[in-house]
């Protein structure tokens, strides 16, 4: 049975007793092998923990987007970038996707307007800039780096709240993610439930068997008595 009620309650419960690491074992032990993003994002500074429900965001190069979409963008400096940021909601993350690592697809302004809607994070399949304004503003923002080089001369988001695909990853809105300094995964919300409840009991498991090798207990008979290591 759910220990939580409501998105909050959840969130804070996986802040206080969760991680990346044990989330991603208990995904694999269900055949889910393919859920965390690639290993290039990481938080822009190591303590930053992030937990919140996908707002996943389409990005295009300028230069690879097809005649429709190009029509359709040519008035619009971001793109649709503006209206994703500001359809953000409370406890969201904007995860955004589909360009080339050419340029920096978040920073400070965006991380504001994030800030003020209650939205808890940024990941960025590329890079984020503004680096020293948005560890001021303490606000969870995971990328492959800091690079300054703008999108707005080089990409547009052509659509929000719409399934991506990021690497082996299919993130769809809604999803859970998760992110700190391991890495960042996604919780499909068909599995949440139960990924969640299994992912707090090995945590706790592995409490136990900390505190068993502590005392003296090796690893060999710690597995064998626990089945966690």
């Amino acid at each position: 049975m759910a220990e939580w009620k409501n998105d909050d309650e959840l969130f804070e419960l996986i802040k206080k007793e969760l991680f990346t690491a044990v989330i991603g074992d208990i995904m694999d032990k269900m055949g889910r092998l393919h859920q965390f993003l690639s290993p290039m994002l990481k938080p822009l500074r190591h303590d930053m923990f992030l937990v919140g429900r996908a707002m996943t965001v389409l990005e295009s190069d300028i230069d690879k987007m097809d005649q429709k979409t190009a029509t359709r963008m040519a008035a619009k400096s971001f793109g649709v970038m503006l209206e994703a940021l500001d359809d953000l909601k409370k406890n969201e993350v904007y995860v955004c996707s589909g360009s080339s690592p050419q340029y920096a697809l978040w920073g400070e302004l965006m991380s504001t307007r994030a800030m003020m809607l209650g939205a808890v994070g940024a990941v960025v399949d590329g890079f984020s800039r503004d680096t020293e304004g948005i560890l001021k503003m303490n606000f969870p923002t995971f990328s492959y780096g800091r690079f300054a080089q703008d999108q707005a001369p080089r990409g547009k988001v052509i659509g929000y709240r719409v399934p991506l695909q990021i690497g082996e990853v299919l993130v769809n809105p809604g999803d859970i993610v998760i992110g700190d300094m391991d890495g960042v995964c996604v919780i499909p919300q068909e599995i949440e439930e139960q990924v969640i409840l299994q992912a707090l009991e090995k945590a706790r498991g592995e409490k136990t068997v900390q505190k068993a090798i502590l005392q003296g207990m090796s690893a060999r008979d710690a597995f064998d008595k626990y089945g966690i290591m």
